[in-house]
């Protein structure tokens, strides 16, 4: 009121925090890469036993990353809900292309796609989501707030979450993706009776389910049944589906409080497999021991809690919901990381953001926080 008696513009909100975090989180992870591939990377003859192979990858998406999210923090962030629709579909034909030849197989799974340089189809998707579904929920109004409407919302990710599950074998993306649009329904809606309920009935099925699997261990399970085995009891599959949880656990175990230091891991030398991707938080202990993995833990609540500030007072709740679903995004890929590395889930590839490598993740995470600057320059101060 102040500033409108003074006939000046109310100051525009930057959240300098969020970006210093992102800005450390990269560097950091970039310095992990490194550490944690390059022995790999030197051994290797089809990375031309270039030690860097990783790092410069890495670099490169960031960089790519860095300039799409000024880009997309510079541009109103409601010029975005024009495309929801558009982004939802893109999304899904891209899954699909999957099966065609312009899609490439890595580790025994077919999850990326070939156009002009490697894109996974799944990090696409979890950005149209969060886009799709602020839109929609906006535009559903009260609605949410029946039965119906309550339904339709969280049926809209499931066209999505099972061709992801199914076409590219990524179960973990899947659940990632359900879990973004069960967080923003969360905030939307007022009622948080269907979701305690939800909850219980997802916890008491996840329980039926390992006990059930755990009654057919001596029948030819599949690999997912074979993982949560090893996830009971690893020492018994040491050779087979546990040997990387006991490996990530040696790793963590070994580095003590304070690690071994930056570039000593032993993990590293052949020994954890997928060490610089999903795996990355264990050799963060071991070289940095439990003080760095707090460090890196503190980091994401901080930016857990940059990002809540902002949804808060967000313009309008179509801003407010894109914050949360970037927020829901991070926040169930850091918890699930660190699970898996720690085995307090059966394991399951989900990446560290912004630290482990991967191109694809860390582009569009970074579009993601330029998405969550562009709602912060909406917040007005001294208005």
């Amino acid at each position: 009121m102040a500033a409108r008696k003074n006939g000046k513009q109310p100051d525009r909100f930057f959240d300098y925090t969020l970006l210093f975090i992102v800005l450390f989180l990269l560097g950091f992870g970039l310095i992990m890469v490194y550490s944690t591939s390059s022995y790999e990377a030197a051994m290797t003859a089809s990375l031309n036993y270039d030690e860097a192979y990783y790092l410069k990858h890495q670099a490169m998406a960031t960089a790519l990353g860095l300039a799409a999210m000024v880009l997309v923090s510079n541009i109103p962030y409601h010029f975005w809900e024009r495309f929801a629709v558009l982004g939802y579909v893109v999304s899904a034909v891209m899954i699909l292309l999957v099966l065609t030849p312009l899609g490439i197989e890595a580790n025994g799974a077919r999850r990326w796609l070939n156009l002009g340089m490697s894109v996974q189809p799944a990090e696409v998707a979890k950005l149209c989501m969060i886009l799709f579904l602020a839109s929609f929920i906006c535009k559903m109004g009260k609605g949410i707030r029946s039965m119906k409407g309550f339904c339709v919302v969280l049926a809209v990710p499931l066209p999505i979450c099972l061709m992801v599950w199914k076409i590219t074998n990524n179960m973990s993306s899947a659940i990632i993706i359900f879990g973004i649009a069960f967080l923003m329904l969360f905030v939307a809606s007022p009622d948080y009776k269907k979701f305690v309920l939800m909850f219980l009935i997802g916890i008491a099925g996840a329980a039926l389910i390992v006990f059930a699997i755990v009654q057919m261990k001596d029948s030819d399970l599949s690999f997912r049944g074979d993982r949560i085995l090893a996830w009971l009891n690893p020492e018994e599959y040491a050779s087979g589906t546990g040997f990387q949880t006991l490996q990530a656990l040696y790793a963590i175990g070994s580095g003590g409080i304070f690690g071994k230091g930056l570039g000593q891991s032993m993990q590293k030398l052949g020994f954890l497999p997928e060490a610089q991707n999903d795996m990355i938080f264990s050799i963060i202990c071991e070289e940095l021991g439990l003080f760095g993995g707090i460090a890196v833990i503190l980091l994401f609540i901080l930016l857990i809690w940059r990002f809540m500030v902002i949804a808060n007072n967000a313009p309008d709740l179509f801003g407010a919901l894109l914050v949360v679903g970037v927020m829901g995004h991070i926040a169930i890929q850091v918890i699930l990381n660190i699970a898996v590395v720690t085995n307090t889930i059966p394991n399951t590839g989900i990446s560290l953001p912004f630290i482990s490598y991967g191109g694809s993740s860390v582009m569009f995470l970074l579009i993601e926080i330029g998405l969550v600057l562009s709602v912060a320059k909406g917040i007005k101060l001294g208005s």
